[in-house]
Order: C-alpha cells, then structure tokens, then sequence
C-alpha cells in the first residue's frame, strides 16, 4: 500500500470532517467520519456499507467475534447487522479518519451482470461482517472521490463515476465474493436480508421469529443454518440485540424508565428483560443508562439506528 496516498486521503477527509462526528460532503451515499481518541464500545445498527480507513482502526463486535479495520484492511457489512463499534486507535494529532460508503444495490447488480466472474462463486454463505485487503486501485479510487470534494464544480459530474470505479474494485477485488452475493437477488445473503429487514421492522411484537423464515423463502432449518452463519446469532438473540439497543436508546436520550423501555420493546416481564439487558451490556438497564448519561451527556449516541 502507498503510504504517501494514504496520507492525502487522510487529509481530505480531515478538511472536510473538522470535529469528531459523522459528516455529509455532498456525494449521495459517502460519509466521513473522525474521532480524535479512543471512544467507549457502543451499540450502533451496521446497514449494507464498505468502511475504508485513512487512519486509526476500529473494532466492530457482532455477538462472539471482533472485526479490526485499519488502513490495510476495510470492513464490509453486507446485511443490517447489531454491532458494538469502538475507536481503539485515535488521538488528538493522529484521528481516526474515514471513508464510508454505503452501497448500493441496484448499481452493483448491474455492474456484477456486465462484469461477470470467471471464478465459480463459493455455494457457502459469506458473513455479514468481512475483513478485506485494501487494493492500491481501490485506495486511489478514493483519494480521487475526496479530491472531489475540493472542486465542487467537478463534483455532481465526475462524484458519480468514481463512486461506480470504487464499487467496481470491490466487485473484482478481495472483497468480490461478499459483494458478488449481494449483488445477486436470488442468494442465500439477499434471503437472510429480507429476513432482517422483516425482524427490524417488527421486533417489538410478539410473533413468531420463525416468520422470519417465510420472508427469507427458506425451510426452517436451512433459515436457522443460513442466519447464523451470516450474523453470528440464532434469530431469537438477533432480535433481542435490536430490543437491547431501542432500550437502551430509550432510557438514555428519552424519558423512559427501565421497566417502560422494556415494555416498548416489547417484554412482558420486566425481571427478563433485566436479566437480558444485563446479559448483553452487563449491567441492570437502569445503572447502565444513568452511567451512559453521566458518560456521554447524549453526544455518541447518534451512532444508534433502529
């Protein structure tokens, strides 16, 4: 990897990201991102993205494994996943800068039809979260779509185009088994998403979570073997992650106490949603939130989507 690309794309992203915090830049899809130290594991929805990182890294959590990205190696969530995500290397003169890139589907569709492989595509399911090799095509890509935001005439013209250059490196480079899955309707990825997309939508209520297998088009134990190979979790922990985090979320910046955020999530029992919650973050919900409060005064916790 070229050491001195990597240091302009790391610029860029410091011009244009001045504070810590999430930032738009005028490219639809393309955020970047700053924290200049380390910051406390938080619990944040990873939605279908690629994370390239300038400087600094990053681990991600999703239930038993732990991700690490770093210049050298870039993150891709390929479903919407329940992760815990801290900043483990960031300083005040070297931030933990990047570049994330949410993907879209209908492009990469297109492109993956165009653009065939000639390998045979493994029949195994890829994990929702995958570490890959950064490329020196993929990171030029990429100094050139920060570049972009230096010349804001250039930018709706030649923004598009480089965004479609980095997808096809992703298409054809180490992360091509992960995104040739997502790229194709009728794969046992895109079924599982539906699936989490169907739980998401409905984790509140008490049906079935086995309804989620009829959303993904599966018999019931091949749903159970696919779900778990890709996020890690049985349906059912899945879904109490996405409670946890609502809960949490609702105690923290809302008015809840511990006993109603676990009803509008949808526990019955507020002792079985103690022991959930303290399973998971591992402390009683109600100490939690008021360390979360006394900690982060609200800021952080934007990270959160449900």
């Amino acid at each position: 990897m070229t050491i001195g690309k990597l240091d302009i794309l790391a610029a860029a992203i410091a011009r244009h990201a001045p504070a810590d915090g999430t930032h738009e830049c005028g490219l639809k899809g393309v955020k970047l991102i700053r924290a200049s130290q380390p910051t406390t594991p938080m619990p944040v929805i990873y939605e279908p993205t690629v994370c390239l990182v300038a400087q600094g890294r990053k681990q991600a959590a999703l239930g038993t494994k732990s991700f690490v990205y770093d210049p050298a190696h870039f993150l891709v969530a390929s479903v919407d996943l329940p992760v815990m995500g801290s900043v483990v290397e960031a300083s005040e003169d070297r931030p933990y800068l990047c570049l994330q890139l949410d993907l879209d589907m209908a492009e990469l569709g297109e492109l993956a039809i165009r653009y065939p492989d000639e390998q045979a595509e493994p029949k195994i399911s890829p994990a929702g979260l995958t570490l890959n090799a950064t490329s020196p095509e993929l990171l030029d890509a990429a100094v050139r779509l920060t570049a972009l935001l230096d010349a804001p005439r250039d930018l709706e013209a030649l923004g598009p185009l480089t965004i479609r250059e980095m997808l096809y490196r992703l298409l054809t480079g180490s992360s091509r088994n992960v995104i040739r899955h997502m790229a194709r309707r009728d794969s046992r990825l895109n079924q599982i998403s539906r699936a989490i997309l169907w739980i998401r939508a409905n984790f509140r209520d008490a049906c079935p979570i086995d309804q989620a297998a009829d959303v993904a088009g599966m018999s019931r134990s091949t749903f159970h073997l696919h779900f778990k190979a890709i996020t890690t979790m049985s349906p059912l922990e899945f879904r109490t992650h996405l409670r946890m985090q609502e809960a949490r979320r609702l105690m923290v910046t809302g008015s809840s106490d511990a006993a109603s955020a676990g009803f509008l999530v949808g526990y019955e029992s507020p002792s079985q949603f103690s022991r959930d919650y303290s399973r998971l973050f591992g402390m009683p919900p109600a100490r939690h939130a008021s360390k979360l409060r006394s900690t982060l005064g609200g800021p952080g916790l934007s990270e959160t989507v449900v």
